[in-house]
């Protein structure tokens, strides 16, 4: 029979374990589901103080897109006409998840938002408004931010 000093002890450790188990399942929670009160994620994109190279033209098919990164977020560029391209967050503006291209269009996989790759108008929903713009430009043959 065990004494009753490893008791306390052991409660101790078991309640221990407990909470931060709680802990981090509560923090798994919010990183899972937007708060109502924030913005929308694409609102925080952040942009580099100087030009960023993002993508090689030559990477982008004409009439299809392609995903990048800017300063660590996802964001998506297109060439809708050969020698154009334009870029836009790639965060969906219904509950944040990120789109990927699908040839003309991109498609945000939570809950079938469309947008235009074009100009980033929904195409059909639920997204409520379109993907953020990101001024890019052609320098060298690179898609550059700015």
């Amino acid at each position: 029979m065990e004494s009753t000093e490893a008791l306390p002890a052991r409660r101790s450790v078991l309640v221990a374990g407990i909470a931060v188990a709680g802990a981090a399942g509560v923090a798994a929670m919010a990183g899972c589901s937007p708060s109502k009160n924030s913005a929308p994620a694409a609102a925080t994109v952040s942009r580099s103080a100087g030009p960023t190279v993002l993508a090689k033209v030559a990477d982008i098919p004409v009439g299809d897109a392609i995903s990048a990164t800017l300063d660590g977020q996802p964001i998506v560029i297109s060439q809708p006409t050969a020698g154009t391209v334009v870029a836009f967050t790639a965060i969906c503006t219904h509950q944040g998840c990120t789109v990927a291209p699908a040839g003309t269009t991109f498609h945000c996989p939570c809950h079938d938002s469309v947008f235009n790759a074009t100009n980033g108008q929904v195409i059909s929903g639920p997204a409520p408004a379109p993907l953020d713009s990101i001024p890019v430009t052609i320098s060298g043959g690179n898609v550059v931010s700015g």
